[in-house]
């Protein structure tokens, strides 16, 4: 782990980080989010009966358009090109809620995890936006980076 924040100059402004010097690896990057629900909301994402459609693919697709568009969502962050992506939602019946998984890959100088926690997010935004019609309440909890590889720093492992 660095012990100083990298996009910060010696002034403490701040700055791109310059990864031209870096070796280009396989990088692949895991991060989970969770949005709970009411169980009568809950039940209508289940049964699809929401009238804006069907929320689990519509946030899936949501969740794949942010992996791709992270450089321009996060201000520091590099474009890097994208080997794949991966935007997962599943139903927990037991705790009323939807949980989302995304996995990045590429090939580059830099790593993936800011793509993986942004199509995370937006996929659990987008859950909120298609159920807010019926629950106001709902809570995205848990966006967290749960697994990295790659890179000079290596393997990394969470929860």
């Amino acid at each position: 782990m660095a012990d100083r924040l990298t996009h910060l100059d010696e002034a403490g402004r701040a700055r791109m980080v310059d990864v031209s010097g870096k070796a280009t690896t396989a990088r692949e990057a895991t991060a989970r989010a969770r949005v709970l629900l009411a169980p009568a909301t809950f039940a209508l994402v289940r049964e699809g009966s929401l009238k804006k459609g069907d929320v689990l693919t519509v946030a899936q697709i949501a969740g794949l358009q942010a992996a791709k568009r992270t450089a321009e969502l996060i201000p520091l962050c590099h474009p890097i090109p994208l080997s794949h992506v991966e935007v997962a939602l599943r139903l927990d019946e037991a705790g009323s809620s939807v949980e989302v998984e995304a996995t990045c890959r590429t090939l580059a100088e830099t790593g993936v995890e800011m793509e993986a926690l942004a199509a995370v997010a937006v996929a659990a935004l987008t859950v909120y936006d298609m159920c807010k019609a019926v629950e106001r309440g709902i809570r995205i909890t848990d966006v967290r980076l749960v697994h990295k590889s790659g890179g000079a720093s290596g393997e990394w492992t969470g929860e």
